[in-house]
Protein backbone atom coordinates (compact mmCIF):
# COMPACT_ATOMS: atom_id res chain seq x y z
CA UNK A 1 0.00 0.00 0.00
CA UNK A 2 1.49 3.50 -0.51
CA UNK A 3 1.81 6.12 1.70
CA UNK A 4 -0.55 9.31 1.35
CA UNK A 5 -4.23 10.45 2.03
CA UNK A 6 -7.07 9.49 0.32
CA UNK A 7 -10.31 11.07 0.83
CA UNK A 8 -13.78 10.11 -0.65
CA UNK A 9 -16.99 11.98 0.73
CA UNK A 10 -20.60 11.49 0.61
CA UNK A 11 -22.96 13.83 1.09
CA UNK A 12 -21.20 16.38 4.27
CA UNK A 13 -19.49 12.97 5.28
CA UNK A 14 -15.59 12.97 4.49
CA UNK A 15 -14.01 9.77 4.51
CA UNK A 16 -10.04 9.00 4.82
CA UNK A 17 -7.97 6.51 4.26
CA UNK A 18 -4.19 7.71 5.70
CA UNK A 19 -1.28 5.34 4.72
CA UNK A 20 1.68 6.21 7.17
CA UNK A 21 4.99 5.36 6.54
CA UNK A 22 6.68 3.23 8.69
CA UNK A 23 7.97 4.59 11.76
CA UNK A 24 11.50 6.04 11.69
CA UNK A 25 13.95 6.92 14.50
CA UNK A 26 14.95 10.34 13.77
CA UNK A 27 18.41 12.00 12.98
CA UNK A 28 19.13 14.20 10.60
CA UNK A 29 20.60 11.71 7.80
CA UNK A 30 17.81 9.57 8.07
CA UNK A 31 15.02 12.68 7.38
CA UNK A 32 17.17 13.86 4.50
CA UNK A 33 17.62 10.38 2.79
CA UNK A 34 14.15 9.30 3.05
CA UNK A 35 11.31 11.50 3.89
CA UNK A 36 10.19 13.43 0.73
CA UNK A 37 10.33 17.07 -0.14
CA UNK A 38 6.66 17.52 -0.44
CA UNK A 39 3.35 18.57 1.29
CA UNK A 40 1.74 16.04 3.59
CA UNK A 41 1.05 15.23 7.75
CA UNK A 42 3.51 13.75 10.04
CA UNK A 43 3.50 12.45 14.12
CA UNK A 44 6.41 13.00 16.00
CA UNK A 45 7.03 10.33 19.06
CA UNK A 46 9.41 9.95 21.96
CA UNK A 47 10.01 6.40 23.44
CA UNK A 48 9.67 6.65 27.28
CA UNK A 49 11.11 4.31 30.45
CA UNK A 50 8.93 2.02 29.94
CA UNK A 51 9.13 1.60 25.58
CA UNK A 52 6.13 3.46 24.92
CA UNK A 53 5.73 5.52 22.11
CA UNK A 54 4.26 9.14 23.19
CA UNK A 55 3.14 11.39 21.35
CA UNK A 56 5.01 15.01 20.81
CA UNK A 57 3.42 16.77 18.06
CA UNK A 58 1.22 16.02 15.28
CA UNK A 59 0.76 18.49 12.07
CA UNK A 60 1.21 19.17 8.68
CA UNK A 61 3.69 20.34 6.05
CA UNK A 62 2.88 22.36 2.66
CA UNK A 63 4.37 22.28 -0.48
CA UNK A 64 7.29 20.37 -0.20
CA UNK A 65 8.01 20.69 3.76
CA UNK A 66 7.55 17.08 5.20
CA UNK A 67 11.77 16.88 4.93
CA UNK A 68 12.44 19.81 6.47
CA UNK A 69 9.44 20.56 8.94
CA UNK A 70 10.25 17.11 10.60
CA UNK A 71 13.92 18.17 10.49
CA UNK A 72 13.12 21.42 12.10
CA UNK A 73 10.86 19.90 14.68
CA UNK A 74 13.35 16.82 15.65
CA UNK A 75 16.47 19.03 15.90
CA UNK A 76 17.10 20.56 19.23
CA UNK A 77 19.26 23.06 17.93
CA UNK A 78 16.40 24.44 16.09
CA UNK A 79 13.91 24.33 18.85
CA UNK A 80 12.87 26.90 21.08
CA UNK A 81 10.97 25.08 23.82
CA UNK A 82 12.68 24.17 26.95
CA UNK A 83 10.67 21.41 27.35
CA UNK A 84 10.87 20.01 23.92
CA UNK A 85 14.93 20.82 23.92
CA UNK A 86 14.95 18.02 26.96
CA UNK A 87 12.82 15.83 25.65
CA UNK A 88 14.73 15.78 22.05
CA UNK A 89 18.45 15.45 23.82
CA UNK A 90 17.36 13.10 26.32
CA UNK A 91 14.99 10.56 24.88
CA UNK A 92 14.89 8.63 21.07
CA UNK A 93 12.73 10.43 19.18
CA UNK A 94 10.64 8.59 15.96
CA UNK A 95 8.86 10.03 13.39
CA UNK A 96 6.14 8.96 10.94
CA UNK A 97 4.79 10.88 7.72
CA UNK A 98 1.99 10.47 5.20
CA UNK A 99 2.34 12.72 1.97
CA UNK A 100 -0.69 14.39 0.52
CA UNK A 101 -1.13 17.75 -2.05
CA UNK A 102 -4.54 18.99 -0.76
CA UNK A 103 -4.09 21.67 1.79
CA UNK A 104 -8.30 20.78 2.94
CA UNK A 105 -7.48 16.93 3.12
CA UNK A 106 -4.37 17.89 5.50
CA UNK A 107 -5.96 20.27 7.67
CA UNK A 108 -9.00 18.05 7.78
CA UNK A 109 -6.64 14.98 8.75
CA UNK A 110 -4.87 16.73 11.42
CA UNK A 111 -7.75 18.44 12.90
CA UNK A 112 -9.52 15.31 13.54
CA UNK A 113 -6.63 13.37 14.63
CA UNK A 114 -5.76 16.59 17.27
CA UNK A 115 -9.48 16.48 17.89
CA UNK A 116 -9.12 12.85 19.35
CA UNK A 117 -5.94 13.63 20.75
CA UNK A 118 -6.49 16.78 22.81
CA UNK A 119 -10.22 17.18 22.60
CA UNK A 120 -10.21 20.16 24.73
CA UNK A 121 -8.17 22.30 22.53
CA UNK A 122 -7.20 20.94 19.28
CA UNK A 123 -5.25 24.17 18.08
CA UNK A 124 -6.18 24.19 14.18
CA UNK A 125 -9.06 24.31 12.24
CA UNK A 126 -10.44 21.99 9.53
CA UNK A 127 -11.74 22.87 5.83
CA UNK A 128 -15.29 23.44 6.49
CA UNK A 129 -16.08 21.17 3.82
CA UNK A 130 -17.66 18.16 6.05
CA UNK A 131 -20.12 18.02 8.48
CA UNK A 132 -18.12 14.42 9.89
CA UNK A 133 -14.91 12.94 9.22
CA UNK A 134 -14.18 9.60 8.92
CA UNK A 135 -10.46 8.11 9.52
CA UNK A 136 -9.22 4.96 9.02
CA UNK A 137 -5.18 4.32 9.62
CA UNK A 138 -3.05 1.81 7.97
CA UNK A 139 0.10 1.73 9.62
CA UNK A 140 2.99 -1.14 8.05
CA UNK A 141 4.28 -1.37 11.85
CA UNK A 142 0.80 -1.57 13.50
CA UNK A 143 1.21 2.04 15.49
CA UNK A 144 -3.27 3.48 14.73
CA UNK A 145 -4.44 5.21 17.07
CA UNK A 146 -8.08 5.26 15.43
CA UNK A 147 -9.59 2.29 14.21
Amino acid sequence: MNVGITCQHQGKDGFFTVCWSKLQKADRHTIVRSVPAVGGIYEIYWMDDHNHLRLLTVGNARYGGLRSEIRRLTDPSLVENPEVVQILNEKTIWFRYAPCDSIADMADVVWFFRKTYFPENPGVSHSGRFTRIFIKEWAPDQVRWVD
